[in-house]
């Protein structure tokens, strides 16, 4: 029987995928509907902490995208890539890193793609080698962020055992490290670009020659006059998040009593609220300082592409979650050795999962509870939390089909076979190497 239910949400994942955007939220709620109705299976909690987690978030970085505080961060970027347009390898990856770091979402990057792009091209060097590795650095971002929905899931699965300052010690080096291993194989990768016969195709185009190598004039736009503020605004809010991550007792402690989605059992506030909390004030803010329109935030990308991630975590989330506890007692006897055994194993099922959830955030809250359940210790699922970003294997992901879109030159592309895509081999060196580093960095801080 559980064949047949595994095979049901298999099928309902690879479907959704397929259908992008919203489709992995409505797919996962007919499997959960054949679940419930179909076998009897008690539905799961919902996933309602990460949601709100996202829609805080989200809400606060369209807010300041709204205010031009997007643009403002943009500009600074372009002229750091712009410095050293021989090194755009190696700073396109570290800035678009930090910006999913400072952000909270890999999708804050796609303003910073074009630019990675056009720096390479005009320098001649192979755009496929900064593009791929900078959406890799992307998401190893979100792994890394003490805002994002992943590691605010993380906090909230192994609350009692660790602190957020537990991850961000472990998560930051390693992917840091896994980022530099994979700049290391991209650095050569490929014929150079006058040497592509793709690109040498191309230029004999000469209306394609000339606007390669024309100026862009964006930047002569003046910005909104709050853009500097909503920027300052939103990296003091995540100041302030780390610092409380850092010092849990800054916080009030009341009562202890019946736990909700804000105060634990023991009294103490949940990390998931604080971060709703501040993020929302933050927004708030934003709107009195900087004159946005609520309109305007309404009509961000982020804000849309942040409402399609809140529908997709609800449904699968909640389908995964369904499954993994109605056959708890089948998986942790079919597991249980092996992982204990060799607890490094447990990334290979995270890394597969998120291969098909498209979602850090998704397949932390779906399988990371099963590592509790297996006795992994939180040192390790911490040092395997990078494993999560298996989102590029197949490249269906957003950020991946921009880079592709956004390189003129045709040298990032996708493969025959699908899968020899232009970012396999630098996603699977750097996350690999990220939760090796993770491993060896738990067994000296922790």
């Amino acid at each position: 029987m559980i064949w047949l239910q595994f095979a049901i949400l298999l099928g309902a994942i690879l479907i959704g995928a397929r259908m992008k955007g919203i489709g992995l939220g409505v797919m996962g709620m007919i499997a959960l509907a054949l679940y419930l109705f179909l076998f009897r299976m008690r539905p799961a909690e919902p996933p309602i902490d990460v949601m709100l987690i996202i829609l805080a978030v989200v809400t606060t970085a369209a807010t300041m995208q709204a205010a031009g505080g997007m643009d403002y961060m943009v500009r600074i970027a372009e002229k750091i890539l712009r410095s050293k347009p021989s090194m755009i390898t190696l700073m396109g990856p570290l800035v678009t890193y930090c910006f999913t770091l400072f952000a909270g979402t890999s999708h804050i990057t796609y303003s910073l793609l074009p630019i990675i792009s056009e720096v390479a091209t005009k320098k001649r060097i192979r755009p496929e080698r900064p593009l791929s590795i900078s959406v890799i650095a992307a998401h190893l971002g979100i792994t890394s962020s003490p805002i994002s929905a992943a590691t605010a899931a993380m906090i909230t699965i192994l609350a009692g055992q660790i602190e957020m300052i537990h991850i961000l010690k472990i998560c930051i080096p390693a992917c840091l490290i896994g980022i530099l291993a994979g700049v290391a194989v991209v650095w050569k990768k490929g014929k150079e670009l006058e040497n592509d016969p793709v690109f040498i195709e191309k230029m004999k185009d000469p209306e394609f020659a000339k606007e390669l190598d024309a100026e862009n004039a964006d930047n002569n736009k003046p910005l909104p006059k709050g853009a500097k503020t909503s920027v300052i605004i939103f990296g003091v809010a995540v100041l302030l998040i780390v610092l409380v991550g850092a010092f849990p007792n800054m916080l009030p402690h009341f009562e202890p009593g019946k736990a909700n989605l804000s105060v634990n059992a023991n009294g103490t506030i949940k990390m998931a609220a604080v971060i709703e909390l501040v993020m929302l004030a933050a927004a708030a803010l934003m709107l009195l300082l900087t004159k946005t329109t609520t309109t305007a935030i309404a009509k961000a990308s982020l804000f849309t592409a942040g409402a399609q991630a809140v529908v997709s975590i609800f449904g699968v989330v909640w389908m995964s979650a369904t499954f993994m506890e109605a056959n708890e007692a089948v998986i942790e006897g079919g597991l249980g050795d092996m992982v204990r055994a060799a607890p490094w194993t447990f990334s290979i099922a995270l890394f597969v999962l998120s291969m098909l959830l498209f979602s850090q955030a998704a397949t932390t809250k779906a399988l990371m509870p099963l590592g509790v359940l297996l006795g992994i210790p939180p040192s390790s699922l911490v040092a395997m939390f990078p494993a999560t970003n298996g989102d590029f294997v197949l490249p269906g992901y957003p950020t991946l089909l921009a880079a592709i879109n956004f390189d003129r030159t045709g040298s990032t592309h996708i493969g025959k076979y699908l899968i020899n895509h232009s970012f396999m081999i630098p996603g699977l060196v750097s996350v690999s190497v990220s939760v090796a580093a993770g491993f060896l960095l738990a067994s000296i801080f922790w």
